[in-house]
């Protein structure tokens, strides 16, 4: 844990340009072009690449070095932004498709590559800690980036928003450069027949022989649509509330989400220190299931306070269930973990870019709440499905590293 908190803060810096950019190239798009198709567009490239990065940044962190990719993905996007900022007027709209195609898959790589290392370089036994620190300066990020973007965009403009972001990855990645960390196991010394296995481990493969990794890595995928009927909606439930303040009740929601994410942070640090034990499938389950009620009850029409309250507690369960889940894929065996994560990205991303869609046409017809309550009440009712699964096979691995070592069994069984 020596170095890892160096590598939080670059962490921490490129998430605030990624939030930023997300918002000031977004806004970007629309003003060069006035077309809300070609912002839409813009969107709707970026999520697709990331989609497709999932299932290719997989294979490339289990084949190379995951600190030179972490260290490449960033100086991509750093490149790509100084190229669009230093290119004429003329040509940045052209160019703005091949940065969401640049952008997209470097923060794909990055996050595969970053959350298959946590074993390797803290160990093990320290990753829930690990997780944790990460989801709290992500969140600090986000807030960051997003309350300052439109700021800096009125206040400097988007040059100075662009050289900005390229900035925040250049720190990044001389932050991760700098640091002495390993972020691959050591070579068990085998010939190449096994790492021709390890390419054969496939998404088949897995539903036959880890249905609960499956299980919860769809559980994450209907995840990502009710989020972003959450996203989607928020701004309208906004200016139902209060039309000549919009922004208000969506500064509050954010920022409560960001201080329930930090305290799940610091109650799960302390609890896996204290008692030993990282809680398993059975408590991400359930902590999806509050997540999702929480942010139904948000949408509810409820007075401030209780509004707010809501929020506080679908923010803790948001950050309870996303450090309990990597912690679960990061159990498994170093050579399986890149795939894994691959796959998993990929499915979040699909959840949430058609999340986006569907639930941009129906709120042209159906209220925030309605909406909300069906992407997320869809989640609920597969954590249940997965409790019952859990409950019929018996038993709850805490850390994962009994049913991970006998995933990796089976998968090498299938193999043979």
């Amino acid at each position: 844990m020596r170095y890892f908190r160096l590598l939080v803060l670059g962490n921490g810096i490129s998430a605030y340009g990624s939030y930023l950019n997300m918002v000031a190239l977004n806004v970007f798009v629309y003003d060069a072009t006035g077309s809300a198709l070609a912002a839409g567009l813009f969107m709707a490239v970026r999520l697709a690449t990331s989609v497709v990065s999932g299932w290719v940044s997989g294979r490339l962190v289990s084949a190379y070095d995951r600190k030179r990719l972490m260290v490449g993905a960033d100086l991509c996007q750093a490149l790509a932004l100084l190229t669009l900022l230093l290119a004429p007027d003329g040509l940045r709209v052209g160019l703005l498709y091949a940065l969401a195609v640049v952008t997209g898959g470097c923060s794909t790589l990055s996050q595969v590559a970053l959350r298959s290392s946590i074993p390797e370089i803290v160990g093990a036994e320290h990753r829930v800690r690990a997780n944790g620190l990460l989801v709290t300066g992500r969140s600090l990020a986000m807030i960051a980036g997003f309350a300052s973007s439109g700021v800096v965009v009125a206040q400097v403009g988007y040059s100075a928003a662009f050289a900005l972001d390229a900035a925040t990855f250049l720190v990044s990645a001389t932050v991760l450069f700098l640091l002495p960390v390993r972020t691959k196991a050591a070579p068990a010394g085998t010939g190449s027949g096994e790492s021709s296995d390890a390419a054969r481990w496939t998404t088949r493969m897995l539903l036959g022989t880890a249905p609960v990794l499956m299980a919860m890595i769809a559980v994450r995928a209907v995840d990502g649509l009710g989020s972003s009927s959450h996203n989607v909606a928020l701004p309208i439930y906004s200016s139902g509330l209060d039309p000549d303040h919009p922004a208000t009740f969506i500064s509050q929601f954010w920022a409560t989400w960001a201080i329930g994410n930090i305290v799940a942070q610091q109650v799960i640090g302390r609890v896996t220190k204290r008692t030993g034990r990282t809680p398993g499938e059975r408590a991400f389950a359930l902590g999806a299931c509050v997540m999702s009620a929480g942010f139904i009850v948000v949408f509810c029409g409820l007075p401030t306070v209780p509004a707010v309250l809501a929020a506080l507690i679908a923010g803790a369960a948001d950050g309870f269930t996303e450090i309990v889940y990597v912690s679960r894929l990061q159990a498994a065996p170093d050579e399986q973990r890149g795939r894994l994560f691959g796959l998993s990205a990929s499915a979040e991303n699909t959840g949430f870019g058609l999340g986006m869609l569907v639930s941009g046409a129906l709120l042209e017809t159906f209220s925030p709440l309605r909406v909300v309550a069906a992407f997320h009440g869809l989640a609920i009712v597969l954590c249940l499905g997965l409790l019952l699964l859990l409950l019929r096979r018996g038993g709850d691995d805490p850390g994962g590293q009994e049913t991970a070592a006998r995933d990796a069994s089976k998968v090498a069984e299938g193999r043979a």
